[in-house]
Formats: C-alpha cells, structure tokens, sequence
C-alpha cells in the first residue's frame, strides 16, 4: 500500500486500504495486480487517468507516420519525364516518406525486362545518398519496383511541409495544377 505523498504503507486488508482512501476523499487503485502482494495507491483516479490520457496524446503527437508515395514509370519514358518523377521521389524522400518506384510491362515489353531493371537501377544511382534501397527492384507479376527510404543524411535536412493556412488566391485567378505522380510515361 502506497499512499498520496507516494510513502509505503505496508500490507494492509483491502477493507483497511479503502477505509484510509476515503477518510482522505481519494480513490483505491490497483496500480500492479500480478505482484504478490498486489501493490495499490491512494490517489484521484480522474486525475490519474487524465494525466494518463495526456502522456499518450503528447507520444502520438511525437509519433510520425511514415508514408509510402509512388512513382510510376514506363520503359518508354523520356527524360523529362524520368527526371520530372526522380525530382519527385527527391522531394518525397526529403519530407521523410518512403518512395516505391515502380515500373509495369505490357505486352512485348516483357521479353525487355533488361531496359526496366537499367531505368529502375538508373534511379537508384541518381537518388545518391538522399535514399537508401529498402528493397531492391524485384518483378511481381508484370511489375518491376523498389522501395526507397530516406537516407541519414536527408533527415536531418527535411523540408516541412507547407501550413494548410497560407491565404490561397481565388478560383478564378488560380491556375489548374496538375500534381498526380503516378501517371505512367
């Protein structure tokens, strides 16, 4: 038995520990119930819930949730488009998400798989030292890809994201933006 000011009571009958309690207007709780003797303390049990609660939310605040973004692309593609989507991949890396750069084949395109894994291998070397392979590139089905995963180096330099509350100019004046990622060249 622990009391409020946190100093040991020794072993009590738990019809003694609730009396105690409440002559003090405080709640009894069973604070480890596998110790023999179970251990319990005199304390306000909202408030210990509350503090609880509060500990978990500030941990979940600290917590990041790590994304993973997609880049497709074509054995076809261009190098505009393949540096468009490599920029990209950079900017993802760099906000700390994850990368699968993917990679599908059609038709004859199979019997060519060399020219995917040379786009897919070409993408890696580029990253350098902003990602790392998590996973090297691999075909599942008619599907080359890789998974990329922020480098050391780039988490400490990461851009945070922009504020949701930045005045954005009215529809009329605003240009369509185009910011799917995932459309294959």
């Amino acid at each position: 038995m622990i009391d409020d000011q946190g100093e040991q009571l020794g072993i009590m009958v738990p019809f003694e520990a609730l009396k105690i309690a409440r002559e003090r207007g405080l709640d009894l709780v069973e604070v480890s119930p596998t110790a023999v003797p179970p251990v319990c303390r005199i304390q306000d049990y909202g408030k210990f819930l509350y503090e609880k609660d509060k500990s978990e939310r500030a941990a979940r605040k600290k917590q990041k949730v790590i994304v993973v973004k997609e880049v497709k692309f074509s054995v076809t593609v261009d190098e505009h488009d393949y540096q468009t989507k490599k920029n990209q991949a950079v900017r993802f890396l760099n906000e700390g998400d994850k990368v699968k750069a993917s990679l599908r084949f059609k038709g004859r395109q199979m019997a060519h798989r060399e020219l995917g894994y040379a786009i897919i291998n070409r993408l890696i070397q580029d990253m350098g030292e902003t990602g790392i392979v998590e996973f090297m590139p691999r075909m599942e089905g008619t599907t080359l890809h890789a998974i990329l995963a922020p480098g050391k180096k780039s988490e400490s330099q990461r851009v945070p994201k922009p504020a949701a509350a930045t005045p954005k100019p009215p529809a009329a004046q605003q240009a369509p933006v185009n910011t799917q990622v995932t459309a294959q060249s």
